[in-house]
Order: C-alpha cells, then structure tokens, then sequence
C-alpha cells in the first residue's frame, strides 16, 4: 500500500487541481484493482479489506 501511495505522489495526482482528472485517475485505479482481484484471487481477500477499511472511515466523515 505505501508503494502505491508513493507512486501516486510521484505522479503528482494530489497535487492535481482538475477534479474531472482526479476522478479519472480513481476510476482506473478501481479498474486496474478489480482486474488484479480476477486474475489472482489470493489478492482479493486483501483488496476486500482494503476497500471495507476506506468504507468504514468514509462513512464516518461528516
């Protein structure tokens, strides 16, 4: 996760002011996420986790 994070900022995709740019930058992040949960189903039960995680804390920001 903390690779992925850094490959993100190395892309400067925070720093992006354009939100349309950002929800595409999402949006392919979910693609490429839901295609390694496909093909390597080990993965899947940690992407499950990873997504119930951001779930819970997004659900309770006001």
């Amino acid at each position: 996760m903390k690779q992925l994070w850094n490959w993100a900022i190395s892309l400067k995709i925070w720093k992006d002011t354009d939100g349309q740019d950002l929800v595409e930058y999402a949006l392919l992040a979910s693609m490429v996420t839901i295609t390694v949960g496909a093909l390597f189903p080990p993965a899947s039960e940690q992407i499950f986790i990873i997504f119930s995680k951001f779930n819970s804390t997004a659900a309770r920001v006001p």
